[in-house]
């Protein structure tokens, strides 16, 4: 388990350390509303090198960036899905299985979907501010 507390100044630095740590290409970010996650998939995309505008994909369910070296990023905000099914119609499993990076926010209303590894970011704000990202 990593563990990373840093102010918005110091988020680029704290994905650098995460994306270090990080061996499986499917992660999932776990918080409450307005903790961060899409904040910090937007830093991680930036130390990938990604230049492409980066916003959170509420109502497309899923944006795909490509760092320099044309590689796909996939980030997912799965809030609106009633429904796994919902998932499955959209071919997520295409992508979850593709190799590729796969940031997912509210990745608990897709259980099933999931593949057998990936990493888990939570993350909090903290009294001061800050933030403290956990990845198991």
């Amino acid at each position: 388990m990593m563990q990373v507390t840093f102010s918005l100044e110091q988020i680029d630095d704290a994905a650098m350390q995460v994306l270090s740590g990080l061996s499986h290409p499917v992660v999932i970010f776990n918080g409450l509303m307005g903790a961060g996650k899409t904040t910090f998939i937007k830093a991680l995309c930036r130390v990938l090198g990604i230049t492409d505008a980066t916003s959170s994909p509420t109502f497309s369910l899923v944006n795909e960036y490509r760092t320099p070296n044309g590689e796909a990023v996939y980030h997912f905000d799965v809030y609106r899905l009633k429904a796994e099914s919902e998932a499955l119609d959209m071919g997520i499993e295409e992508y979850l299985h593709s190799g590729s990076r796969c940031f997912i926010e509210w990745a608990e209303k897709i259980p099933n979907m999931l593949p057998s590894l990936y990493h888990s970011i939570t993350i909090t704000e903290n009294p001061d501010g800050m933030r403290t990202v956990k990845v198991t």
